[in-house]
């Protein structure tokens, strides 16, 4: 079977892939010949190759030791992460990627709906509450950008989610009421789909874990875990060992404070009866 070429002009991610299959070859070496070594699967190398994922440095400056290639791919691995996808932040680039590549994501967000479960009209208050001197233009580009993301959900090779959310979240109407039973309706959809599971932290469980901020926590099979947090203007990752290893308990400690999935789902859609028939302000 003839081999798909990889066309360099598409993108920066692209060139980069090409011109690291150009110097494997020419090293005589395999693509798992490549791999061995590095914390990192033969199909995340591939993957970069391909131009569909960026290198992270660990794994480039592996690669230049292999190929010899003087800290060529170290140097411009950071070129590749500054190729940024229209309507996200910078510092989100890394976490636009790896969604897509993830075995699982569990996730926590006390103060808002985690995106991938946000609604055209949520997505919208959001941004503009958080950037309001912002062009419509450049707000329609973010919220086209975030409904785009939820669509690793609508096939069958979507990670397994798992998402705790506080209960305040469902209470607090930052939409008109029929606005926020159509979100929270879309929410209880996904949950019945097979690998989407929402949890409720109640309002009264009093301190729990990761009180002070979110975290999403994301698996791959061929690559270390990542933990990502975020606040309104910034976001970091984190992919060393010991804080992860902090993080994935802190996370599961929290999960079990939280209401059984049935009774989390029973509770996002007894609320979102109430915003159809206006009883949530009683």
């Amino acid at each position: 079977m003839r081999r798909k070429d990889i066309d360099g002009s598409e993108s920066v991610p692209s060139f980069y892939g090409k011109e690291l299959r150009w110097k494997r070859e020419q090293a005589g070496l395999t693509l798992q010949q490549l791999a061995e070594g590095s914390f990192y699967g033969l199909s995340h190398l591939s993957e970069i190759e391909r131009g569909e994922r960026r290198m992270p440095r660990d794994l480039a400056e592996h690669v230049d030791r292999l190929l010899g290639t003087d800290g060529f791919f170290a140097r411009r691995c950071e070129d590749v992460r500054k190729a940024r996808r229209k309507g996200h932040a910078k510092y989100f680039e890394k976490v636009l990627e790896s969604e897509r590549h993830a075995e699982s994501i569990e996730e926590w967000c006390p103060t808002l709906f985690p995106g991938l479960l946000q609604t055209e009209p949520y997505i919208r208050a959001v941004i503009r509450a958080t950037h309001p001197l912002e062009s419509p233009e450049k707000t329609d580009e973010k919220v086209r950008a975030r409904l785009g993301r939820a669509r690793i959900f609508d096939d069958d090779t979507t990670p397994e989610y798992w998402v705790v959310l506080h209960e305040s979240l469902i209470r607090h109407p930052i939409l008109p009421p029929a606005e926020m039973a159509e979100h929270l309706d879309r929410v209880v959809e996904l949950a019945r789909r097979p690998r989407i599971t929402p949890q409720v932290l109640p309002w009264n469980r009093g301190a729990h874990p990761l009180m002070q901020g979110t975290a999403k926590v994301m698996t791959f099979p061929d690559a270390p875990p990542l933990i990502y947090t975020e606040s309104p203007y910034s976001g970091d990752t984190i992919d060393e060992p010991p804080l992860v290893k902090q993080y994935r308990k802190a996370y599961d400690r929290l999960r079990a404070a939280a209401l059984p999935p049935e009774a989390s789902l029973a509770m996002i859609e007894e609320a979102a009866e109430d915003y159809r028939n206006d009883r949530h302000r009683h």
